[in-house]
């Protein structure tokens, strides 16, 4: 591969590396809550998703986008050699941070009760609430350097602290809801109230997240102080005559985070819209708190929490390729910007459709083999939702490549659109048609197919692109039929004599390998691009040692 190639395709290395440790730290959070949905149960997972919904949309406020502005910010004057202004951004943005997530985490801290009660119908959701407050301000904190590493250019320190964080998380989480659990079994006992049980085993659960982000904060700052020993010595040499002011950097930080704020609070309110319409309506035809916490258990445990783990890689892709557009544009490289474009697209399509048929063939033998209690619900919320793996992972690389090349309030307008047509679509499926949460699993395809329709209309308007289809949609899409329809017959096959994880692990390990050769003898990719893949120099040498390519 020559330099020019390196460079432009080294942007999906640095996403590559953070989609790796991005889908194991999923994983890591989808391990630890098989103890956790064990212990607690359906309904104490209800009150956990429930709390964590509150916290996201907080989150959202107070820093959700702090990395991306940051990113974006330092990235523009890096690719101007401007060390100075951009050491600049970051101090400001740390300043800005303290002030949001000081200020999230009191209203959350001391609106606890009314926010789980009027907004999410699970009043003892509150005890969950109020554990995860502090941690609005550590994350504040933890996503300035974050954003400061990726502007940068790289992905490492956000990488391994979120493998770091996540460890610590799982552990301190699960001991947690173990002793809190039993300390909620004994007030409920005394309160005569059996759902405290399973309130105080959600708060447990919620405080290794806490733990975790402290955990992931402290790793951050010791890289931080190694690393500012170099920016020093950029810093020294910058001989940038305009320096930003404080005023400047805070009227910047604002204008690019608004519009940040906007879409990603109305990207994810979804889910607490789902949470306040569902719980509401399902209590008007009689349901009780804790039946309303345990159909939420099922959806957000055994459904949502799988469908992320490979739409943690589009995430991580957004996070690699914001900065490096917003380089791109500043140099008015409009053409690398567009190959940058194609290449994350056909990276993040061929990891998730396969993902999308993997789950929808074989769903409810992954949902057996990790959780208890009710799975032929989930099961068919997996079939009838998988295809969202792909839409989500679209959209959220739709919006990234839109605010890399600062068409920043397009993905406002655009899931605003969407988030009208969801709840309309949602009273519909849940308060018409009682379809319960089939009807909510529909109203998110909805959503995620408007937006991605959108954004792909105004990325093609703004950036003058034109998305290839047939390496990037058709071919693994054919692969991943080949894929399922084999891995469906050999689960059954294997199924009436071996157990069910041995059927369901050997079914998947055949599954990546024909979906890879299938891949390869369709042409879907070739050996350079497969190269520019993490770890692609040893899938290439597999792929030539069997002739594949």
């Amino acid at each position: 591969m020559s330099d020019r190639e390196d460079k432009r395709s080294n942007f999906i290395v640095q996403g590559g590396i953070l989609a790796i440790t991005g889908i194991i730290s999923r994983l890591i959070g989808l391990v630890y809550r098989i103890p956790l949905q064990k212990k607690i149960g359906d309904s104490g997972m209800g009150y956990y998703s429930a709390a964590f919904q509150i916290y996201s949309i907080m989150l959202i406020i107070s820093s959700y986008s702090l990395p991306t502005a940051v990113s974006k910010l330092v990235a523009a004057r890096v690719a101007k050699g401007q060390y100075r202004n951009a050491r600049k951004i970051f101090r400001g943005a740390m300043l800005f941070a303290c002030i949001t997530g000081g200020a999230t985490c009191l209203i959350v801290l001391f609106g606890a009760d009314a926010m789980a009660s009027n907004i999410m119908n699970l009043p003892k959701s509150a005890i969950a609430l109020r554990i995860l407050a502090p941690t609005l301000l550590v994350v504040a904190v933890m996503g300035v350097i974050r954003g400061y590493f990726q502007g940068l250019g790289t992905m490492m320190p956000t990488a391994f602290s979120q493998l770091f964080e996540q460890i610590i998380n799982a552990v301190v989480s699960v001991a947690a809801a173990i002793y809190l659990f039993e300390y909620g079994t004994k007030v409920a006992k005394l309160l005569r109230d059996s759902t405290y049980s399973a309130a105080y085993g959600a708060a447990g659960g919620t405080l290794g997240t806490g733990a975790g982000a402290l955990a992931g904060l402290i790793m951050l700052v010791v890289i931080y102080f190694f690393h500012n020993r170099r920016m020093k010595n950029n810093v020294i040499a910058d001989r940038t005559a305009r320096n930003d002011g404080f005023t400047k950097i805070f009227r910047l930080l604002l204008i690019t985070i608004l519009p940040v704020i906007l879409s990603s609070t109305i990207y994810n309110i979804s889910d607490v819209l789902d949470q306040g319409i569902f719980g509401s309506v399902m209590a008007r035809r009689g349901l009780s708190e804790h039946d309303i916490a345990s159909y939420w258990g099922i959806f957000s445990t055994k459904y949502k929490v799988i469908i992320n783990v490979p739409v943690a890689l589009s995430n991580a892709l957004c996070s690699s390729i914001m900065p490096s557009l917003t380089g791109c544009v500043e140099q008015g490289k409009f053409k690398l910007a567009r190959h940058k474009v194609r290449l994350g697209m056909r990276f993040v399509m061929i990891i998730a459709i396969p993902c999308a048929m993997g789950l929808s063939v074989l769903g409810k033998p992954i949902l057996s083999m990790l959780f208890t209690g009710e799975i032929e619900i989930p099961a068919m919320l997996l079939r009838v939702g998988s295809v969202t793996v792909v839409l989500y992972s679209m959209s959220t690389l739709s919006n990234g490549v839109l605010q890399g090349i600062n068409r920043m309030n397009i993905p406002v307008r655009n899931a605003a659109i969407a988030l009208a047509v969801h709840v309309g679509a949602l009273y519909l499926f849940i308060g018409v048609l009682d379809l319960k949460l089939y009807g909510v699993v529909m109203a998110l395809v909805i959503f995620a197919l408007i937006i991605c329709v959108l954004n792909w209309i105004s990325i093609k308007r703004h950036l003058a692109y034109r998305q290839e289809i047939r390496k990037t949609f058709i071919i693994p899409l054919i692969s991943s039929a080949i894929m399922g329809v084999i891995i469906g017959v050999l689960y059954n096959v294997l199924s009436k004599s071996a157990g069910e994880v041995v059927s369901t692990l050997v079914s998947v390990a055949v599954g990546v390998c024909v979906y890879f050769v299938a891949l390869l003898k369709l042409k879907g990719v070739n050996e350079s691009e497969i190269r520019a893949f993490p770890g692609g120099d040893i899938l290439a040498k597999i792929a030539v040692t069997l002739r594949l390519i």
